[in-house]
């Protein structure tokens, strides 16, 4: 009787309604998969481009490159150079500063302070890099020039500061200095949404320990924000690499590998080198720029690619 009764009784499977897909979300599906794809092929067909007309440039003879380069690698050191060089210094003086705003503004100042000063933030990464290029090229490079011979001065001894000190001020250090307000607000943006995000429970767990503020903060609200502040670095990282027109509206190059921050000689970047450049140029020429440019691909490709490993480890 109950083996008969078992049978006529639809199993519990049966019973289960099948779920049922929305158009909605089919489309929203498609329409992801192939923004991913799109993606994904837009990058490898400027991966393509540059690589074809770069080809003339890898395998030029001694004497037809510009500068009199022997070959393609000799032409394009010293750019590599400047271009990680500056970036380097942009992010040694954005790294702490925006650490530091971005505590201030998530745990330490007033509510309607925190607002304006984030709404300050906010709108320092809208503004233009020729902007950023223009004020440091007629205001800050005079004006930080007699710190600049003060540093020569008393601090010539170290290698970094030591030369002669450029007359108009427009120093790689200028340009890093110039990179690192450019770099400012996208780094402490990301650093202040990651420290808003911090568990508040771990935040009064800590206070009601004893802890102070700062040790709050030390214990609590970092070691969680870890993760986004690496990504904060590597996005920074980016825009220094890339940046074209203040660089090039600041800088005044010279072909040479120095790590000499106050000199009149200094280490010209790839995008910089590219904007200059590229409007006189013709054939060879042409493809070593190209090839630059690839170079440039390839640095920006690593960097983020080392940051998601970076991140995930930690996150891991």
């Amino acid at each position: 009787m109950t083996t008969a009764s078992a049978r006529s009784e639809p199993s519990v499977s049966a019973r289960r309604p099948r779920p049922t897909v929305r158009i909605g979300d089919r489309v929203f599906s498609a329409a992801a998969v192939i923004a991913g794809a799109i993606i994904l092929l837009v990058l490898a067909l400027v991966a393509a481009f540059l690589i074809w007309q770069s080809l003339p440039a890898l395998s030029a003879k001694a004497g037809t490159l510009p500068n009199n380069a022997t070959n393609f690698w000799a032409y394009v050191w010293p750019l590599v150079f400047g271009t990680v060089w500056a970036a380097v210094l942009a992010l040694i003086m954005a790294t702490p500063v925006s650490l530091g705003i971005a505590l201030f503004i998530s745990h330490y100042a007033p509510r309607r302070v925190a607002a304006i000063l984030g709404y300050i933030i906010d709108l320092l990464a809208a503004v233009p890099s020729v902007v950023f290029g223009l004020w440091g090229v007629l205001t800050f490079a005079p004006l930080i020039r007699p710190f600049y011979v003060f540093l020569n001065q008393y601090l010539g001894w170290f290698p970094l500061f030591s030369g002669q000190v450029s007359g108009t001020g427009r120093t790689i250090l200028t340009a890093g200095i110039v990179l690192a307000v450019m770099t400012l607000p996208i780094m402490t943006a990301i650093m202040r949404e990651i420290f808003l995000q911090a568990p508040r429970i771990n935040e009064e767990a800590a206070l009601a320990l004893g802890a102070t503020r700062w040790e709050m903060i030390r214990m609590a609200v970092i070691p969680f924000g870890r993760s986004g502040i690496v990504s904060a670095i590597m996005l920074g990282l980016g825009r220094a690499l890339g940046e074209t027109l203040a660089v090039a509206m600041v800088l005044s190059v010279s072909q040479v590998v120095s790590f000499r921050v106050l000199t009149s000689l200094n280490p010209s970047t790839i995008a910089a080198n590219i904007a200059l450049q590229f409007a006189d140029s013709s054939g060879i020429s042409l493809n070593a720029l190209i090839a630059s440019g690839l170079v440039l691909f390839v640095i920006t490709l690593v960097i983020n690619m080392l940051a998601r490993f970076i991140v995930r480890k930690r996150v891991a």
